[in-house]
């Protein structure tokens, strides 16, 4: 028998073709289909890029408003998704209740393969779930969906009650921009890995949002803010941070398993973000202490390359746009549902079920 290499956690496996997104981390790339991920945040809308992931191509005029008219009419959530929020308990957490919201929008016509029509609906109405929830902890009447708002406008205005300014949505949007796709991370796999085997839509996205779920894939915007808010003043923080890297502990947003250099969504973040700061003192003390993290790492741990992630900035902009610490990885899940979703359009369109090998390590029978 030939020896086997083992790959612990599939880790440099190669297990798919794709021309949906490259994530380059050695050079701190991040293309989605033939363009910069950066550039699209900063100068296209959240629609634009769906559609370029969903369709190949970005949207003229004309294509662009007829996806924009299809998201609006399919943003309400069915009675029976309603009625079974309201039937969770409060104490249960935001991404089980979107998991759950999202399984049962699958009781009826999600047959295989998958459609555009059923990705289009499904992107729809998972923001509904995240603001219905939202609306009954906060002991408030659930709003209906804005026919006239935008994707992102509408989320913070069914979340607010308030139209956001176009700065709120300008940032929130390049957000959701650049956690639309990241290659063939954990959720994403494990969304074409239920997709193989030729089970439904609302199967593999339910999936996928388990894996989102967990602590070690959601990302940590909240542990930003918590960080910067434990800081609290520009004059604290180099103390504050030396004692925490003295003490071993692990400054959150910064660092990232796959970009050794400046991750691309982080600075095109930047960029968005930094139109908030003229009102905002918060971003202000969370750009000063970005500059002092990134020199103590450097004298901490020399050569690491330790730059500033995606998170950093992300908890930047959802505080800034006024979304507690509760909604930061549910908001990751209703932007990431894009690639989770083109990526099963993919698997379906040349599919070989998933199905990887083991090695037995127990004791064989006598």
């Amino acid at each position: 028998m030939s020896e086997q290499i083992i790959a612990i956690g599939l880790e440099g496996i190669v297990v798919a073709e794709t021309d949906l997104s490259l994530v380059d981390g050695i050079n701190g790339h991040l293309v989605y289909r033939n363009h910069w991920a950066r550039d699209l945040a900063i100068h296209h809308t959240f629609e634009e890029v769906a559609h370029l992931l969903w369709y190949g191509a970005l949207p003229n005029k004309e294509q662009l408003r007829d996806l924009e008219e299809k998201l609006i009419a399919e943003r309400e959530l069915p009675a029976h998704v309603k009625t079974a929020i309201d039937c969770i308990p409060h104490d249960i957490d935001m991404m089980s209740v979107l998991r759950s919201g999202v399984s049962l929008l699958g009781l009826t016509g999600n047959d295989w393969p998958p459609t555009i029509e059923q990705v289009i609906s499904l992107t729809a109405k998972m923001p509904s779930i995240v603001a219905y929830r939202a609306a009954r902890l906060a002991g408030r009447e659930p709003l209906v969906p804005h026919k006239e708002l935008r994707h992102t406008a509408n989320y913070l205005y069914m979340l607010t009650g308030k139209e956001p300014s176009h700065a709120h949505v300008r940032a929130l949007d390049a957000y959701l921009i650049l956690t639309q796709e990241h290659g063939m991370n954990a959720s994403t796999f494990a969304a074409r890995v239920v997709s193989s085997t030729r089970s439904d839509l609302i199967s593999a996205i339910t999936a996928a949002i388990g894996a989102l779920k967990g602590p070690l894939h959601g990302g940590a915007p909240s542990e930003v803010t918590e960080m910067v808010e434990a800081i609290g003043t520009k004059e604290n923080a180099e103390p504050w941070l030396r004692r925490a890297l003295e003490n071993g502990e692990r400054l959150m947003g910064f660092g990232h398993r796959v970009y050794k250099t400046t991750d691309p969504r982080a600075a095109a973040l930047r960029v968005v973000a930094s139109e908030l700061s003229k009102d905002d003192p918060w971003f202000d003390l969370a750009t000063h202490i970005e500059q002092v993290a990134l020199r103590l790492l450097e004298e901490y741990k020399p050569g690491r390359k330790l730059n500033t992630n995606v998170e950093f900035f992300a908890a930047a902009v959802m505080r800034a746009v006024g979304l507690p610490d509760s909604l930061f990885t549910p908001t990751f899940a209703i932007s990431r549902v894009v690639g989770w979703s083109a990526h099963v359009l993919e698997q379906a369109a040349n599919n070989r079920i998933i199905r990887p090998q083991s090695n037995y390590t127990g004791v064989m029978p006598e």
